[in-house]
């Protein structure tokens, strides 16, 4: 009972350690990883730097293909980062390796106490839940090393041990468990302890870990399921680098495992579980090196394997959030943004698509308008009930500050596609009565159409990249059209006393004007939901 409660102490500690790290540091290493992927060798440093930061390879990976998923990364820029990450991985073995047993309830004392008394400083909430979560971990390793003692000398449950009894039985068990618990570093925790407490050979757990290490990829794999192409290559390039990796690592263990182990344990003091995670890191370390020169293999490998491109779209689903994918913290408000640009964008088309029938007389272009409108009503019950979900969940600071603003732009969107379907029901109304504008109603309405497409096209831009560069610029059209309608409006009156226009299309010219200005407040809406000043409080400045 004592190795069975102190595995639990020691997965939840592990558990909340990883996600209060990834709260509190997630969004700011998440911009580090899509500025600094380019290169292949900084890429290695970066996603060492990250994984080790937030101690969990397993949510990299993932984070990794959620971005290639979404666009913000290509497949070409994954290999040195994800090598990266299955180095940071290691830092965890590292950490259990020290015997801080004893000051274990410090920690937990002090993680409670931050938790309790930060309710009105979120960062100081989420510092306590990595440091209780640190003090239960090794609470839990404490256990597990007094279970262990007593199962070794339980005759009936010796049985347990003989089960990774050779390097192909060990490799196994470490990739089934690691890929069953979806934790690479707690499993590689639990492999330190065997040896530190000496239940296993040194060789069986060497390839105990290097099956830890494989067992790392299913949870990237899991979240390439339903997603993009270049989504599941991703997943199997990390595959590939451990599966060589492995492959490179069992055949050097297998012919001078001795040598190099009592090399190890030298320089690691004697200590088995210090050598078990020096072994580990050194594991990574080398088949990286070994390996980076040629990512590109491994990157063409993956191409070979999961051949094709994207099929096309289905009608109504959604691409980045939802389905099948799994949920991660880290970049579940960066795909629901991804997919909220994808609406915003088809929604400009269909505005577009809508005033260009009042000059076409396209019918069959006034069906797709209301197809793609019915498109957009779907996509905004499906990401508005995703955000009451994440609303729910645990999140990185700023990204559950960022919620609130997600609903209103849902909102501000749908209602810009509402003003596509009037336009198309104007335009309609134009055919069945075979009526049409002036010719310099046409113009205004063009060069109005024109204004509003680029102050929406910038509003989305700075929405979904966080991109202020044209944010002045956006005021100013704002405003820009502000004075359009009315302008236009006016010459509109002066149309009808000088019967130029009929009453008839007069009203719905006047309503299509109205929208346009309204799509631009709404675009306007858009492009500040980032920011917390309103858009008159930012002109005032």
């Amino acid at each position: 009972m004592t190795l069975v409660g102190g595995l639990g102490f020691f997965l939840y500690g592990m558990k909340m350690m990883s996600e209060g790290l990834q709260k509190a540091a997630g969004p700011k290493m998440r911009s580090i990883l899509e500025m600094f992927t380019r290169n292949r060798v900084l890429g290695v440093l970066v996603g060492t730097f990250f994984t080790a930061l937030i101690q969990s390879s397993n949510a990299a990976t993932v984070m990794i293909v959620s971005f290639v998923n979404s666009g913000l990364m290509q497949l070409g820029q994954t290999a040195g980062i994800l090598m990266g990450a299955n180095i940071g991985g290691t830092v965890t073995g590292q950490l259990i390796a020290f015997d801080l047993a004893s000051i274990a309830p410090l920690f937990v004392m002090a993680g409670v106490l931050m938790v309790v008394f930060a309710n009105r400083h979120p960062s100081a909430g989420r510092l306590g839940e990595v440091i209780l979560g640190f003090g239960i971990l090794f609470v839990g390793i404490s256990w597990i090393s007094q279970g262990l003692v007593e199962i070794q000398q339980m005759p009936e449950a010796s049985w347990i041990f003989r089960i990774p009894a050779n390097p192909l039985t060990a490799f196994l068990t470490g990739w089934i468990v690691t890929g069953v618990l979806q934790s690479g570093s707690a499993t590689a925790g639990i492999v330190v302890l065997l040896a530190r407490e000496g239940v296993l050979d040194i060789q069986v757990c060497l390839f105990l870990m290097m099956g830890c290490n494989m067992g790392c990829t299913m949870s990237a794999v899991l979240a390439s399921i339903g997603r993009k192409k270049d989504a599941k290559r991703t997943a199997l390039v990390n595959v590939l680098f451990c599966a060589a990796g492995s492959l490179i690592w069992a055949v050097v263990f297998l012919t001078v495992g001795g040598p190099l182990t009592d090399l190890l344990m030298r320089i690691s003091g004697n200590e088995a579980g210090r050598m078990m995670a020096n072994a580990n890191t050194m594991i990574m370390t080398g088949q990286t090196i070994l390996l980076l020169p040629f990512s590109g293999w491994l990157v063409k490998a993956a191409g070979r394997l999961v051949p094709g491109k994207d099929g096309k779209e289905k009608e109504f689903q959604l691409e980045y959030i939802g389905g099948r994918s799994v949920f991660s913290p880290t970049t579940a408000v960066l795909q629901a943004v991804r997919e909220l640009e994808r609406m915003g964008s088809m929604a400009s088309t269909n505005l577009t698509r809508a005033m260009n029938t009042l000059a076409t007389r396209d019918r069959k272009d006034l069906e797709q308008v209301r197809q793609v409108e019915k498109h957009i009503d779907f996509l905004n019950q499906s990401i508005t009930h995703y955000l009451v979900n994440l609303n729910q969940s645990t999140l990185p600071i700023d990204d559950a500050k960022s919620i609130g603003g997600l609903f209103h732009v849902v909102n501000d969107i749908e209602r810009i596609g509402d003003y596509a379907v009037n336009v198309a029901n104007a335009s309609e109304i134009l055919m069945d009565r075979n009526l049409s504008f002036s010719r310099e109603g046409e113009r205004d309405l063009a060069h109005m159409l024109d204004m509003v497409i680029k102050i929406l096209t910038y509003s989305i831009q700075m929405f979904s990249q966080n991109d202020r560069q044209h944010m002045e610029e956006i005021l100013a059209l704002e405003e820009a059209i502000d004075r359009e309608e009315r302008v236009v409006q006016q010459r509109h009156v002066e149309r009808l006393t000088q019967n130029l226009c009929s009453p008839e299309t007069g009203m719905l010219f006047s309503d299509i004007v109205s929208g346009l200005e309204r799509v631009a407040d709404h675009a306007t809406n858009i492009a500040f939901s980032i920011l917390e000043e309103e858009p008159g409080e930012w002109a005032r400045r």
